[in-house]
């Protein structure tokens, strides 16, 4: 509760603070965040000894995604192809969740993760429920990503449209033709999972970029762009 609250403060400072501020308190959060998952993990009750049969070796299912450094298996898919992926209100709440190394894929997360990491994939569409923190995207190209959350950081991303709600401002590090329009994704229970994200529909900044590439202030980065409305997608079947 304490590091939401953190985070809320962030959000609603942004305004105030220059962007290396910004930047610097997006990052203190994203350790904290990742310092609480892990005592979370140390914290989890450790399994009986036991003398088990020795397991039959066995590839991993298609689709998982495993944790990152040899961890444990996360919610999301990971490696797969031309596949249409999905999941539930049940399987997503309050989930960190990772999709990465995905080619070609269709992606539909209805429900309420805690966080959501893209990474490495290549001509996917994301469409993902709200999301109540943050959402990293990392080393993607040529995918479109409908996503909502209260902080979106893009790095090595480039040629991928995002329809965005977020409540601070979005960042991009290390991109190029990344182009921005409202969030406008919709499925049938979104309004609950808005409502359990804690994200305010009224607020959203998807306009406002920055870009730590660029220090210019007296002319727009080339790296990013606003999709123009007659462009913007209206139907997402």
């Amino acid at each position: 509760a304490r590091l939401q609250a953190l985070q809320k403060l962030l959000t609603g400072s942004v305004r105030f603070l220059a962007p290396y501020e910004v930047r610097q308190g997006q990052e203190t959060v994203a350790r904290l965040q990742g310092d609480l998952a892990e005592r979370r993990q140390q914290l989890q009750p450790k399994k009986k000894f036991a003398f088990p049969s020795p397991p039959a070796p066995a590839a991993p299912g298609p689709g998982l995604a495993e944790g990152e450094s040899g961890g444990p298996a996360l919610c999301g898919f990971s490696g797969a192809q031309d596949e249409e992926l999905e999941l539930g209100p049940a399987e997503l709440l309050q989930q960190d969740v990772l999709l990465s190394e995905l080619r070609g894929c269709r992606v539909r997360l209805r429900g309420n993760p805690n966080t959501l990491r893209v990474r490495d994939c290549r001509g996917c569409t994301v469409l993902c429920g709200p999301v109540s923190t943050s959402v990293l995207v990392d080393g993607c190209s040529d995918c479109l990503l409908a996503l909502a959350c209260q902080q979106l950081r893009t790095h090595r991303t480039r040629d991928c449209r995002v329809y965005l709600q977020v409540t601070s401002r979005a960042v991009i590090e290390a991109c190029s033709e990344v182009s921005f329009a409202p969030y406008s994704w919709s499925y049938p229970g979104i309004e609950r999972d808005f409502e359990s994200s804690g994200l305010d529909r009224n607020s959203n900044n998807w306009n406002l970029v920055d870009d730590f590439d660029w220090l210019a202030t007296d002319k727009p980065s080339p790296n990013w762009s606003l999709i123009p409305e007659q462009e913007r997608l209206t139907c997402w079947d």
